[in-house]
């Protein structure tokens, strides 16, 4: 089975700190994203790699038993592993099962579960050697000694747009339980913030437990800061000088902006209660960062006005 190379999956060095792991996670999470990639089967497999590279080197103690592995790494066929040569103890993965079950999960918010090699090391599948199969009971792809009676908890995250987060949605989570991909209908409350969870049963797809699902919104065109959005708008070097009107997106709909008059770029005009509005009704303003932008193809009477302009300057 072939090492996988979490690090230069995501393009980041073994010293990296957990925040550029995260900036770079983020970074191509956003470049593969299934809104902007769709029917391309690659940039799917690939948030799927870039998925199962996070979900290690963003959790420290994953990381630490990773690169303690290293190139440690020689597997013949996957049948005869014993993770307890390198001093490995997968007890305290996930935070499930303190009083004798350990699960772990290998789980995408755009579908399918994580690799043979993920689940060889951190989610089971060590060969039949394994003493800790006194009771086999796997949930998300891991694995399980004697079970004692007691609710679970699970986490995972999904990916959706700000208007999403706005308005609400129902989204589809595709996991990986004992083995078999299941879907999970997931309805996003209107004004939920990035980082909050949402909390569903687990018996809906065969789990003994609460999934708690961590919400990260994905956007290219808008920053939240907050509650306030900052969002580019490109406009003409006419435009900026003479001032007028354009029309500008919002999260509920298309508006009309006046552009003052000699205005620069990376000045920002404000648009008060145009920002995010979340659950307990409070909302942010808009902010519009001014990006003049020249166009691509001038014809010959235009570029003989910009002469004119610059002479005249």
């Amino acid at each position: 089975m072939e090492y996988k190379d979490y690090y230069k999956i995501l393009g980041v060095d073994k010293s990296a700190s957990d925040a550029e792991i995260k900036k770079a996670y983020r970074n191509l999470a956003k470049k593969y994203h299934p809104d902007l990639n769709q029917g391309n089967e690659k940039a799917s497999e690939k948030l799927k790699e870039i998925n199962e590279a996070y979900e290690v080197l963003g959790d420290k103690d994953k990381r630490q038993k990773y690169d303690q592995f290293g190139s440690n790494y020689d597997f013949t066929g996957g049948q005869n592993f014993d993770p307890s040569q390198y001093g490995f103890d997968f007890g305290d993965f996930g935070g499930f099962g303190r009083n004798g079950t350990t699960y772990t999960y290998t789980t995408s918010g755009d579908g399918g579960g994580f690799s043979d090699f993920f689940n060889m090391f951190f989610g089971g599948g060590f060969g039949n050697n394994s003493s800790s199969r006194k009771s086999s009971r796997d949930v998300f792809s891991g694995f399980g000694g004697r079970s004692k009676p007691q609710r679970q908890r699970y986490d995972t995250e999904i990916s959706i747009s700000l208007k999403e987060a706005y308005d609400g949605a129902e989204k589809t989570l595709y996991l990986n339980v004992n083995g078999e991909n299941k879907s999970l209908n997931v309805k996003i409350p209107k004004g939920i913030l990035p980082g909050k969870k949402i909390k569903t049963k687990g018996e809906k797809i065969g789990l003994d437990g609460d999934i708690y699902i961590k919400i990260n919104v994905i956007d290219q065109e808008n920053t939240l800061d907050g509650l306030n959005i900052i969002k580019k708008l490109n406009i003409y070097p006419w435009e900026a000088a003479l001032g007028g009107k354009v029309v500008v997106d919002t999260l509920e709909g298309k508006i009309k902006v006046n552009i003052p008059k000699e205005i620069q770029s990376g000045k920002r005009i404000r648009l008060a209660n145009k920002g995010f509005r979340n659950m307990k009704g409070e909302r942010g303003d808009l902010f519009l960062e001014i990006q003049i932008q020249n166009p691509s193809h001038l014809s010959k009477r235009q570029k003989e006005l910009y002469e004119e302009l610059k002479k005249s300057i």
